[in-house]
């Protein structure tokens, strides 16, 4: 008789899973808001305040995660999202974070919204050790995994957005003398630094006026009219959909006719185009990364069916011409399958590990020749753009798709 024999269940022998000495079966592993029933995600936007055109970003991840549920969930769990306004103010924003982190005990924290908001809680969020993923802001601070292993961006970044709009001036405007309004923060900060840099050594020749303004101010009437007298041809329009709105629109009103740029964070159709006047808007030049809803082009784009569908079960009565919900719901897939691919490791570490692990992912409705790369020492997600010219009633792209090197 062979008394070596073993008994095999399913590969492995019973007495190893008697002694739980096997490694066959991968261990479980979880940290703060993950089991084996659901994974806690932390959000916070501005629903109210200067800003609170973006808060349907946030009802759209919400709307994604719903799907996910109906779905079964990421390898079986269930997601938790948990949502909180912040009004677009950094104090708000560190205390409902806190509250989200210390109380609600969450995973992580995902596209968190804002400049300022996010620079509130970025040492925070890296002390705790929490990770503060794909946040809704271009800035390039959120690309420095050295100094902040916990925090990372998904859109391409703002300074070399400016950069980007500074060449085409260069190329195509002739004796540009170029007018900038300015958001009075990081956010603005980095796409005027940015576009400095582009115009090269000369820039403060071609500068023309900046004029800035506080999310508080009411209008920015005033400057508008100030970079008018200052004799610029070229109009650089650096704000978020309220004001980017109202200065397209006061622009028009006193007769100002310079050639617009603006940026990619206030190029929704729905919320800053039509308020301001499709009239007014035309040719104004802007970065695009994702399909925008309004144009025609897509109508038959196969992700585009697969969101207005989504958008007509999960998000009923919403705006189908706000790009916003364009930006969550792809934002939302990476999110999604960044935790899909922790498997039953669901720790904090491991959810940075996999952020910082994709190779050329094809993410929905991302324009094409877009895709989603990051590593150890590359927390920039998307790096390339292509431009757009408001034309109608919506945007169409023009040129090639540039990547961040090519600038």
């Amino acid at each position: 008789m062979n008394t070596n024999r073993r008994t095999f269940i399913g590969g492995v022998s019973a007495a190893a899973l008697l002694s739980g000495t096997t490694t066959a079966f991968a261990q479980k592993k979880y940290d703060d808001g993950a089991t084996d029933k659901e994974i806690k995600i932390g959000h916070c936007g501005p629903y109210s305040g200067p800003a609170s055109a973006y808060g349907v970003i946030g009802k759209g991840i919400e709307g994604y995660w719903k799907m996910v549920n109906d779905q079964g969930g990421i390898n079986g769990r269930k997601v938790n999202f948990i949502t909180l306004d912040d009004g677009y103010s950094p104090a708000k924003t560190v205390e409902v974070v806190r509250q989200l982190v210390e109380q609600d005990k969450v995973l992580l924290c995902f596209n968190t919204l804002g400049t300022p908001s996010n620079t509130a809680i970025q040492k925070y969020m890296n002390q705790k050790k929490v990770p503060q993923l794909y946040v809704a802001t271009g800035a390039s601070k959120w690309g420095k995994p050295k100094e902040f292993p916990w925090t990372m961006g998904y859109q391409p970044d703002y300074h070399t957005e400016g950069v980007i709009y500074a060449k085409h001036i260069l190329a195509n405007v002739k004796d540009a003398k170029v007018g900038i309004l300015m958001q009075n923060d990081d956010f603005g900060k980095d796409y005027v630094d940015g576009f400095k840099e582009g115009l090269g050594k000369d820039n403060a020749k071609m500068i023309a006026k900046l004029a800035t303004y506080e999310v508080t101010d009411p209008t920015v009437d005033s400057q508008i009219i100030q970079l008018k007298d200052s004799g610029a041809n070229v109009f650089f329009n650096v704000a978020t959909p309220k004001f980017a709105a109202q200065a397209i629109r006061k622009a028009a009103d006193i007769s100002w006719k310079p050639k617009q740029y603006m940026t990619n964070v206030s190029a929704s159709v729905a919320s800053v185009m039509k308020p301001a006047g499709f009239d007014n808007a035309q040719g104004i030049i802007t970065a695009a990364y994702l399909k925008d809803p309004t144009e025609k082009r897509w109508n038959d784009d196969a992700d585009m069916k697969t969101w207005r569908e989504w958008m007509t079960k999960y998000m009923p009565g919403a705006n189908q011409g706000d790009a916003n919900y364009i930006f969550a719901y792809s934002v939302s897939f990476l999110m999604h399958q960044t935790l899909k691919n922790c498997g039953d490791e669901l720790t904090r570490a491991n959810v940075m590990k996999q952020a910082a692990s994709f190779k050329k992912l094809k993410v929905p409705l991302l324009l094409p020749g877009i895709t989603v790369s990051t590593s150890a020492t590359d927390f920039y997600p998307i790096q390339s753009v292509q431009l757009q010219s408001f034309k109608g009633e919506t945007w169409e792209l023009f040129g090639e798709v540039m990547a961040a090197e090519s600038t």
